[in-house]
């Protein structure tokens, strides 16, 4: 069986989780806590520390750099997902890129205002530290006093994924691909603490999300990938 090991609000974790929950296998869940990174250390053979990580039998998988979807792509050939056709590979490339910096940059900002909420309390102070020795003393708080103008700006920074969704269902067409999931997950990460919903003036996207959220599969897909 597939096992993901994550935390729960990372949106790349958030990714990987909703392809799984898509393929509609089986598969198990390993939280490890955000401030103790030692089983991914010890899977990866000491050469990662971030999540998600996929342990798949013998098969540890993780990313290679920043811009890699190794994890992706492995669900996708493990399970015929068709998420990654190879004529929209360049396209995908440059839609992911902007999702996983324009939009992530604000969206876990955005939840890290509620770190206390969903960071267990003999956690947050490991937690704290990490936020601060890499954004500075004082970022969530300063975090939270540009809450709006962060909202602003995410809500600016998605139209163009609100327009992509006018004639079709998916960003890229009639079904999902990678990038449909990369950018629920970046949104999930947003909505995560529950203070927040999506911009109301994004009407498209909201539906988008629900779609996402809820579409399974269909077997007969991966059989014709499969002939």
């Amino acid at each position: 069986m597939v096992e993901l090991i994550q935390f729960p609000w990372s949106p790349f974790c958030i990714v990987q989780r909703r392809i799984l929950e898509y393929s509609g296998v089986s598969f198990k869940i390993t939280n490890i806590p955000s401030s103790d990174r030692s089983m991914v250390w010890r899977l990866t053979r000491e050469r990662y520390y971030g999540v998600p990580v996929i342990r798949d039998g013998r098969n540890i998988v993780f990313e290679t750099d920043n811009n890699s979807q190794v994890i992706g792509k492995y669900l996708d050939d493990r399970f015929r997902l068709g998420l990654f056709p190879h004529e929209l590979e360049g396209l995908q490339y440059l839609i992911w890129r902007n999702i996983e910096d324009e939009i992530e940059d604000l969206t876990f900002r955005l939840n890290d205002i509620y770190w206390k909420e969903m960071v267990p309390a003999k956690e947050q102070v490991a937690f704290l530290r990490h936020k601060e020795r890499k954004f500075g003393r004082g970022c969530i708080d300063q975090w939270h006093s540009q809450q709006k103008a962060f909202i602003a700006e995410l809500t600016h920074r998605l139209l163009p994924y609100d327009q992509m969704l006018m004639d079709k269902p998916f960003l890229l067409g009639e079904q999902p691909r990678f990038v449909d999931f990369d950018l629920y997950g970046m949104l999930g990460n947003f909505l995560y603490s529950g203070h927040y919903r999506l911009p109301a003036c994004h009407a498209r996207l909201k539906k988008w999300y629900q779609r996402i959220e809820n579409i399974k599969f269909e077997k007969s897909s991966r059989e014709k990938l499969r002939s």
